[in-house]
């Protein structure tokens, strides 16, 4: 939906940046130090073999207390609070050729994150997309409430052949509030990410949708409603992170089943037959899942990591609008437990692509370059019934494929801080059928 940053480059783009906002949580260790055993077991366990020097190798864990000689500094940190988050994200993403017409996306938010024994709270705030969960424990159980919403200002325009389509534009969003009991387990590794989820909500929310000055005359708008549902919710986290807050060890799986059901609806679409009959969209259902997992190369050191993760969604074909499409976007890689179920495809305009059904693979070699450099990379892999846009404004969704190869960097930098850079070269699943490339780079920095 290109319309979403071409116009005043809106642009606060937070749900797609979690994931390096979380890198932050440890500021200071990340840019300056490293857990000096990996120096230490090399110089006092030396092997005859390369291959015996490459397993005595360790990372550095977050959440461990670390002492390092780096470039001739011995430097001393003691263990950090990871229960405790404040961090900024600053940077931007650009497209050659352009997403319709757009060539560059700002990006920008603020994370907050708190564990403690009596609740949690986790907020991703950049004022049009927000993010908010505040869960209070009641021992394994627990009363979560949430608040979610997406107001971009200005119109929002489809996008066929990679060309904007004008009549589309809207000015259309939502917000949803959901409360509910919740079960919580805390599983090994037992670190403060790591846990096993599972939560019934109840919610309600509000949806709006209005014309432009561009608004095309044949295209019919939904009315505005209340809306309510309901989401089944599961979680497990069973990963360990590396200093850089980058998964390490282990899997994790979820998957999120939500049922709406839209008050006051109509036929939408174009004229003279709406596409989208009130029968078959006022409500619908949606479940949404992944599962990954990272490990070691055998024989070579924790230097070495791969990485796969599969991600899977599925919308009745006849309820699927554009209003309630799964979305697809780009961004960092998620790593951050909270960002883990968010669908990634690399190079892929903050929600550009709306899909009803899809089934995506990425596989990923990472390598510790230094103490607090890692290069990844990754193969994105994807399938989707995606939507689409006719030149006469006709909504739908048509199969389509796709490939990313991706080259990304994460590394400490000055002033306590940390930064990504990731490049994407896409197929054609972006762009409709044409090749195209992505570059990334965000700075985070806790506070």
């Amino acid at each position: 939906m290109a319309g979403v940053t071409s116009k005043g480059g809106i642009a606060i783009v937070s749900l797609i940046i979690v994931g390096t906002l979380y890198s932050t949580v440890w500021a200071e260790p990340e840019i300056s130090v490293r857990d000096r055993k990996a120096a230490e077991v090399a110089i006092t366990e030396k092997s005859d073999s390369a291959s015996d020097e490459y397993v005595t190798h360790r990372t550095a864990l977050a959440g461990e207390p670390l002492h390092l000689v780096f470039m001739g500094r011995s430097i001393d940190v003691p263990a950090m609070d990871r229960s405790s988050v404040n961090a900024i994200t600053l940077g931007g993403a650009f497209y050659t050729p352009k997403q319709g017409e757009t060539s560059a996306t700002p990006i920008g938010a603020l994370f907050i994150n708190r564990v403690r024994e009596e609740y949690r709270t986790r907020n991703v705030i950049s004022g049009f997309v927000n993010d908010l969960e505040y869960d209070r424990s009641l021992g394994n159980i627990e009363l979560v409430a949430r608040l979610e919403n997406n107001n971009i200002l200005g119109g929002q325009r489809e996008v066929v052949n990679n060309r904007e389509i004008k009549s589309s534009d809207a000015v259309w969003g939502t917000v949803i509030a959901s409360v509910g009991p919740g079960l919580r387990y805390k599983v090994a590794p037992f670190q403060t990410d790591n846990d096993l989820r599972l939560q019934l909500l109840g919610k309600v929310g509000y949806f709006y949708a209005d014309r432009t000055d561009d608004t095309g005359p044949n295209l019919v708008l939904p009315p505005s409603t209340m809306l309510y549902g309901a989401k089944l919710r599961g979680r497990y986290d069973g990963m360990r992170r590396n200093l850089m807050e980058l998964p390490h060890t282990g899997m994790a799986a979820g998957f999120d089943l939500d049922y709406m059901y839209r008050a006051k609806w109509a036929d939408f679409g174009t004229i003279p037959e709406a596409v989208f009959t009130k029968e078959e969209t006022r409500d619908y259902l949606q479940f949404n899942g992944y599962l990954m997992g990272v490990s070691g190369i055998p024989g070579l050191s924790e230097k070495n990591k791969l990485f796969l993760k599969i991600h899977g969604g599925v919308t009745n074909h006849k309820s699927a609008d554009r209003y309630n499409a799964i979305t697809i976007g780009g961004g960092p890689l998620p790593g951050e437990t909270g960002d883990l179920s968010r669908a990634d495809y690399p190079g892929t305009m903050f929600n550009q692509v709306l899909v009803s059904n899809y089934a995506m693979l990425a596989l990923e070699y990472r390598r510790e370059l230094a103490p607090f450099i890692y290069l990844h990379l990754r193969e994105t892999f994807i399938w989707a019934d995606r939507a689409a846009v006719t030149e006469t404004n006709q909504f739908l969704f048509k199969s389509s494929t796709g490939a990313a190869t991706t080259i990304g960097l994460d590394t400490g930098f000055f002033w306590d801080s940390a930064l990504y850079l990731g490049y994407s070269w896409d197929s054609g699943f972006i762009r409709n059928g044409k090749s195209g490339s992505g570059l990334i780079l965000t700075w985070s920095k806790a506070f």
